[in-house]
C-alpha cells in the first residue's frame, strides 16, 4: 500500500518503520527528562540525599558531586554504548541490534527502581540504561537513514529527534502526575514505565523491513529487493520487473561491490582519502556542537534553574519548555526538508546565540528572585531558545548523521559522531553544577558563544546533502570542484543543478517521458535531451 509524494510512490511501511524506530529516541528523551524533575521529589531527597535532620526533607540535598554522578552516568553508558553500535549493528542487522539494546536498557531500568538506600545503585543503573540509550542512538539514525526513501529520508529521520522531544515531554508530564505522592512510587512510577517503550520497540521493530543496504552487504540481494519494495509500497510479486525497485537495487549493489574491494575498519574512519577522515570529525563536531548548544542544560536541570529564579512551580514551566520542543521541532521536520540542511543550522545558531545573551545579560545583571520580570524575560529567552533548537540543530544534526558518511565506514563513524555527542553530554551534565555555582547565568555566555562557532563550521565545512541519495552524497564530498558553500547547487554528472536532478528523478520515478515531463514544468529547454537516468 502506497501514497505519492511529489508523484513517486512511498509505502506506508516506510512510515511505520521511521516512527517506530523513533522510539529509540522516545526512550533516549524520557531517560533524559525524568532526573530534572526526579532530584526535586522528596521520598528521592529523604532517600539518597545527604539530611542533617532525618526525616526533613527541608534539610535535604544533594552535594555537587553526587548530584553530577547521579545525572551524568547515563552519559557514561550512551558513550560506550554508542561506540559498541557500529559493530552490533553490522553483525546482528540494524533490527535484532535494536532488540537487543532494548534488553540492555531495561536491565538498567530493573536496577534502578530496585534501589532503596544507596544512591551508587540507582547511578549505575543509570549506567546500565545508558549503555542501551547509546547503542540504539548510533543505530536509529543509520537505520532510518538507509531504508527510508531518499525524497523523504530527512523528514523519517528527524522524527528521532521528534521523538527525543515527545520522551522528555512525556517525562515531565508522568513526573508532576507522581511527584505528589509521598512514597517511593513518586520517582519508581517514572523510572519504571519506560520498560514499556522498550517492549514497544524491542518487539515491534522485528515486523519491520530490514536496512536493504546491510542485506546488500552480506548477499542478500533478493531480501534488499523486497525491503526496498516495502519501503516504497510495492507488492512483493512486482518487485524484481519494477522500474524504481530494480534501478534502486543496481544503485545500491554497485555501491556495496566497491565498497567491499576497499572494506573499512575502525582505522578507516581516519584516513584522508575520499574525505573520509574530513568526514568523521565534521560529523564528531557537529554532534559536540550540538551538545555546546545548551539545550541540555535546561533538560537536566532546568527545573532547579527555575527554582532558582523564583518561581513557585518549576515542574510547571518544564512543561512548557518540553512542550516548546516538541511542537517545534513538527516545524523542524519541514524546514530541513524544505530549504535543506545548511541555511537552518546557521540561521539556528545565530538565533540561539542571541536568545541565550539575553538570558545570560538578564540573570546576571538582576538578582531575578527579587524581579519577577527579569525572572518571567529569562524563561521567555528559554523558550526562543528552544524553539529555534527544536526547528534546526535538533533534527538537523542527526539527519546528517545518517546521510554523511560513505556505506563501507558509516555505522563507525556514526559511532564515532554519536560517542562525541555523549562526550560532552556527560561533560555538561558533571560539571554544570560546579560551573554553575562558581559562575551563575553567566554560563550562558559560554553556549551563546558555542552556537555562533556552530554557524561557522557549517558555513565552511558542511556540505548541503537534501534531494541526494546517499551514494551521491559521497561522490558530492569526493568532487574536488565542490566547495561547501557552493554544495547546494552541486548535481551528479547528467544534470545541470540540483534541482535539475530533482526534476528528472521525479520524472524518471513516475515514469514519464522526460522530455514532455520537463518541457511541462519549463525545467530544461530541449525537448530531446535524453534523461540521465536512462528513461
Amino acid at each position: 500500500m502506497a501514497f505519492y509524494f511529489h508523484g513517486l510512490p512511498i509505502g506506508w511501511v516506510a512510515i511505520m518503520l521511521a516512527l517506530l524506530a523513533s522510539m529509540g529516541g522516545f526512550i533516549f528523551g524520557y531517560d533524559t527528562g525524568q532526573i530534572s524533575d526526579i532530584l526535586l521529589m522528596d521520598d528521592f531527597l529523604l532517600r539518597f540525599a545527604t539530611c542533617s535532620t532525618p526525616g526533613d526533607v527541608s534539610t535535604c540535598s544533594f552535594s555537587t558531586v553526587r548530584e553530577g554522578l547521579i545525572v551524568s552516568l547515563l552519559s557514561i553508558g550512551t558513550l560506550v554504548g554508542a561506540l559498541l553500535g557500529a559493530p552490533i549493528a553490522d553483525f546482528l542487522g540494524r533490527r535484532y541490534a535494536m532488540s537487543v539494546e532494548c534488553v540492555v536498557f531495561t536491565i538498567g531500568v530493573i536496577i534502578q527502581i530496585t534501589s532503596n538506600y544507596v544512591w551508587q545503585q540507582f547511578a549505575v543503573g543509570r549506567l546500565v540504561s545508558g549503555l542501551g540509550v547509546g547503542a540504539l542512538s548510533a543505530a536509529v539514525p543509520m537505520y532510518q537513514a538507509e531504508t527510508a526513501p531518499s525524497q523523504i529520508r530527512g523528514t523519517l529521520t528527524a522524527t528521532y529527534q521528534l521523538f527525543i522531544t515527545f520522551g522528555i515531554l512525556v517525562a515531565y508530564c508522568i513526573s508532576i502526575g507522581t511527584r505528589d505522592m509521598s512514597n517511593s512510587a513518586s520517582w519508581r512510577i517514572v523510572v519504571g514505565i519506560g520498560i514499556l517503550w522498550a517492549l514497544i520497540l524491542g518487539v515491534g521493530i522485528l515486523f519491520m523491513p530490514e536496512s536493504p543496504r546491510w542485506l546488500a552487504a552480506h548477499d542478500r540481494m533478493e531480501d534488499a529487493q523486497f525491503s526496498l519494495a516495502r519501503s516504497r509500497g510495492i507488492p512483493k510479486e512486482e518487485a524484481k520487473s519494477h522500474y524504481i525497485i530494480t534501478r534502486e537495487v543496481e544503485e545500491i549493489k554497485s555501491s556495496v561491490e566497491y565498497e567491499k574491494q576497499i572494506r573499512g575498519g575502525w582505522i578507516d574512519c581516519f584516513r584522508p582519502q575520499n574525505k573520509t577522515l574530513y568526514r568523521t570529525l565534521l560529523g564528531m563536531s557537529l554532534q559536540s556542537l550540538q551538545q555546546l548548544t545548551g539545550a541540555n542544560y535546561f533538560f537536566y536541570y532546568g527545573a532547579t534553574v527555575f527554582q532558582a529564579v523564583g518561581l513557585n512551580d518549576s515542574f510547571v514551566t518544564q512543561i512548557i519548555l518540553g512542550t516548546v520542543n516538541f511542537v517545534c521541532t513538527f516545524g523542524g521536520m519541514y524546514v530541513l526538508e524544505r530549504f535543506g540542511r545548511r541555511r537552518p543550522l546557521i540561521i539556528g545558531g545565530i538565533w540561539q546565540s542571541a536568545w541565550l545573551f539575553v538570558f545570560a545579560a538578564a540573570g546576571t545583571a538582576v538578582d531575578p528572585t527579587t524581579h519577577p520580570g527579569v525572572g518571567k524575560l529569562m524563561i521567555v529567552s528559554a523558550c526562543m531558545f528552544i524553539w529555534g533548537y527544536a526547528m534546526t540543530w535538533a533534527p538537523g544534526v542527526w539527519i546528517l548523521i545518517g546521510e554523511t558518511f560513505p556505506t563501507r565506514t558509516r555505522a563507525k563513524q556514526g559511532s564515532l559522531s554519536t560517542a562525541a555527542n555523549w562526550i560532552w553530554n556527560f561533560l555538561l551534565a558533571f560539571f554544570t553544577p560546579f560551573i554553575s555555582s562558581a559562575i551563575s547565568y553567566r554560563y550562558g555566555f559560554v553556549f551563546a558563544a558555542c552556537n555562533l562557532m556552530g554557524a561557522v563550521v557549517v558555513y565552511f565545512f558542511l556540505y548541503e546533502s537534501s534531494n541526494l541519495s546517499l551514494e551521491n552524497v559521497n561522490m558530492m564530498y569526493t568532487d574536488p570542484n565542490c566547495k561547501p558553500w557552493t554544495s547546494r547547487e552541486w548535481a551528479p554528472p547528467g544534470y545541470s543543478s540540483r534541482q535539475d536532478l530533482i526534476d528528472q528523478t521525479r520524472a524518471a520515478e513516475a515514469h514519464k517521458p522526460l522530455a514532455s515531463s520537463a518541457l511541462e514544468e519549463g525545467k530544461i529547454e530541449e525537448s530531446s535531451e535524453p534523461s540521465a537516468n536512462g528513461s
